[in-house]
């Protein structure tokens, strides 16, 4: 707009001069060399513009030879650039899509146009990473790592390579050195704690939180929650030489954290030892009300030491009403029900848990009543064992598809600060210890199992069925499903009769094998046949 405006106006301006120039004509004398040549206005005029071009055209040319090796040399490093810069380009999309090949050759023809640039070493690099050319990847890190343009970048290289070849030491340098370098580096910091964390150098980590919280590089409610956990962690460690120390950082990590259970469950140990009961069970109360927890049931019910049966019912009674009655409450107060011998109490507790699939525990807390009542031999107690074992798991610490029976402050495989998360694993085979099993000892390390996908988990064993005396024929879903004891398979008749007695003379009739039934699916007894 403001162009077309600026044209018309010099335009207008033009044709102006043009017709003042008509209105007001003159001569024009130009005296030279003896020569005198007259010419009107508008002429001359005509003849200075008509010079002006031709010298302007002259300049341009003699401008144009005299620069041309310069403009062809410029030229072909631009060309240069652009073919390194698509190199570049296609290297990076090889890379990705994971085709080592091209990001080879696409590396090498960046490097070859534009020279050792930051991201030319850096395909090279990468193209040598997914070629599994670990050696070539390190000295192009190193050669990033020299240059002080990228040396944050070549430490993260260098880091990854270490950690990939099991070179801790030399791991944590790098990251040690590129947090020194770049305090705001994310990885860094992260990889320091970790490699502190693993030290159990727990101080030095809570100062490596407090210092990412500062720069920004974490929430707060995330730097306080891992905070909390350090300092849990100190206090574990501290219960046993310095119980003074422990307590302190226990307090502190439940003022931090209120619904931290380890920090719950350590406090009020420790606070009980001082005899320091109302705080130690308000503590213990506060983080059951948001995780009901089986060591903050256990912690509760001793907090007084030669408390008798029924104040031990009472203590867990409260507990069952600060969480509204939750299946890990009604599991405390059927226990402290079964060790006051109140056994109709405890069933009483424990019936709404039997109403739809009944876990391990409940099972097994249901066989112990039983045990208790009449005896370890009775068929009641075998019954609710022999449930217990195709039982649903009760929740357990989860963390990166390991269970653990006692809390850890990092994650066994990956290193990860509070990975472990109190929920239910994944169905799989095993069930986890008893509650009542022997406890191992305070600061023993923890037993922690694998957790296999549920679809690739053994199907469980068949169950033999003892050869009754009256064999009753069982209808197959579909034909082949009995096998003979030559293990060639019989089709299933559908008239069959009903049973069938085995006459005397007959050997005893072989047992049936039955498919893998799968876990919490009842199993039908067997019928004898007056």
């Amino acid at each position: 707009m403001w162009r077309a405006l600026v044209f018309l106006a010099l335009l207008a301006l033009a044709a102006y001069g043009a017709v003042w120039i008509a209105d007001h004509p003159g001569t024009v004398n130009v005296v030279w060399n003896g020569y005198d040549v007259q010419m009107s206005l508008a002429i001359a005029l005509t003849g200075v513009l008509v010079a002006a071009i031709v010298v302007a055209v002259i300049w341009a040319i003699v401008t144009g030879v005299i620069g041309l090796p310069a403009s062809i040399s410029r030229s072909t490093r631009e060309r240069r650039r652009n073919k390194g810069l698509a190199s570049l380009s296609r290297g990076m999309i090889a890379v990705g899509s994971g085709d080592p090949l091209a990001a080879r050759r696409h590396a090498s023809d960046a490097e070859r146009l534009l020279g050792s640039q930051p991201l030319t070493l850096l395909l090279k690099a990468q193209a040598a990473q997914i070629s599994g050319d670990r050696d070539a990847a390190e000295r192009a890190f190193r050669s990033m790592a020299d240059d002080p343009e990228t040396r944050v970048l070549g430490l993260r290289g260098l880091f990854v390579e270490a950690r990939r070849r099991e070179d801790e030491p030399t791991a944590r340098a790098y990251a040690v050195e590129a947090a020194r370098l770049a305090p705001s580096v994310t990885w860094a910091n992260e990889a320091v704690m970790e490699a502190h964390c693993a030290d159990g150098d727990w101080s030095a980590a809570t100062e490596t939180v407090e210092r990412r919280a500062q720069l920004g590089l974490m929430d707060k409610h995330a730097a306080r929650r891992q905070r909390a956990v350090l300092l849990t962690a100190a206090a574990q460690s501290n219960e046993a030489g310095a119980p003074d120390t422990a307590t302190d950082q226990a307090l502190k990590a439940v003022k931090l954290a209120p619904d931290l259970v380890p920090a719950a469950v350590i406090a009020g140990r420790l606070l009980a030892r001082r005899n320091d009961l109302r705080k130690a069970a308000k503590i213990v109360e506060g983080a059951w009300k948001s995780t009901p927890h089986p060591e903050l049931g256990r912690v509760y019910l001793n907090l007084r030491t030669g408390d008798s049966a029924r104040d031990r019912v009472a203590r867990a009674e409260t507990l069952a009403k600060l969480s509204s009655w939750d299946p890990e409450a009604r599991l405390v107060l059927a226990q402290a029900a079964a060790e006051a011998k109140e056994f109709g109490r405890a069933r009483e507790t424990l019936a709404p848990l039997l109403d739809d699939r009944p876990s391990v525990r409940v099972c097994r807390m249901m066989a112990r009543i039983e045990a208790a009542e009449h005896g370890g031999d009775s068929g009641r107690s075998r019954e609710w064992l022999a449930r217990a074992a195709r039982a649903p798991r009760d929740p357990a610490w989860v963390a990166d598809g390991v269970i653990s029976e006692r809390w850890a402050p990092i994650s066994p495989t990956t290193g990860r600060l509070d990975a472990f998360v109190w929920k239910t694993p994944p169905e799989i085979l095993a069930a986890p210890e008893d509650d009542d099993a022997p406890v191992a000892p305070e600061h023993a390390a923890p037993r922690i199992e694998a957790v296999a996908p549920a679809s690739a988990a053994a199907p469980p064993p068949a169950v033999p069925v003892p050869p009754p005396t009256t064999v009753e024929a069982v209808p197959a879903a579909k034909p082949g499903f009995l096998e003979t004891g030559a293990g060639s398979s019989a089709p299933a008749t559908p008239s069959a009769p009903a049973s069938t007695t085995a006459p005397a003379a007959t050997p005893a009739p072989q047992a049936i094998p039955r498919a893998p039934v799968p876990p919490g699916t009842p199993v039908e007894r067997p019928r004898h046949i007056a």
